[in-house]
């Protein structure tokens, strides 16, 4: 599989043709001095229209296979760090920022975790898909950089996926924290380790886009900043980057509220 080949498989039907290529493909890196430019550009990509069919036809599948008691590995990256880190879980208010089409409220589901899930998405698309597929479940459309909820309003705040695709991820990082009553998590980050942050332009599903790919050691001082001590971290792919002479890791870190 090739670098950033990630979340490939194949589905049935008219899913196949999808599922038999790359997610993301053609990276390019973006040179520092356009990095404000190309980010400004291409901002509002994942509200495309298109996206939403098409990663459905590649997480349906999934969902299958995990209800039928096959692991997925990045849904168990994240179940497993909150049964691991957090404990009991029944009963606890979880915020997915970025849920696309809501997703992971059928992975907790699966896994028994009893919590309230509830999520947000930049997109009306996959906001719309989702509240399809989950109406009994509360979804809203709101930035990840302005949300609309109170200080403190959830237990669990799962940042899913989504910094890496966004310009003023401190930002998104410090609105995590702040409507998290103890507990933030940033699940499916890319992390490099003796260089980045570096900012790529790639397709995802035939849309152009951007990928930040963050250095750890950056990121944990962010979360520092905002008052986020990292309690555990879950490594659950890596990958040798050619390019930048440096290895690339997806993790998924549960971070806790120093102050409470």
């Amino acid at each position: 599989m090739s670098l950033f080949g990630f979340l490939k498989g194949k589905a049935a039907n008219t899913a196949a043709a999808v599922m038999d290529r790359p997610v993301s493909t053609g990276y390019q890196q973006v040179e520092q001095g356009n990095v404000d430019e190309i980010n400004g550009a291409l901002r509002d990509s994942w509200k495309d229209a298109s996206l939403p069919e098409k990663q459905r036809a590649i997480v349906d599948p999934q969902l299958k296979a995990y209800r039928e008691g096959g692991p997925v590995t990045v849904f168990d990256a994240l179940a497993d760090i909150m049964v691991s880190g957090i404990g009991a879980l029944a009963g606890l208010r979880v915020l997915e920022i970025g849920c696309s089409s809501g997703y992971y409220a059928e992975v907790f589901a699966t896994k028994r975790l009893g919590v309230s899930y509830e999520g947000c998405d930049y997109s009306a698309a996959f906001v719309e898909m989702a509240r399809r597929c989950y109406p009994d479940i509360r979804f809203e459309v709101q930035d990840a950089v302005a949300l609309h909820y109170d200080d403190a309003s959830f237990d669990v705040v799962v940042s899913g996926g989504c910094i890496l695709h966004i310009p003023d991820y401190e930002r998104a990082i410090a609105e995590a924290v702040r409507v998290s009553r103890r507990w933030v998590i940033f699940h499916r980050t890319p992390i490099v380790h003796t260089h980045g942050p570096v900012t790529y332009t790639k397709k995802a599903y035939d849309v152009d886009t951007v990928e930040i790919h963050f250095n750890e050691q950056a990121l944990v001082r962010l979360f520092s900043k905002y008052g986020l001590h990292v309690a555990d971290i879950n490594r659950y792919s890596i990958e040798w980057d050619a390019a930048q002479s440096d290895s690339l890791a997806w993790k998924t870190y549960l971070c806790e509220k120093l102050t409470v």
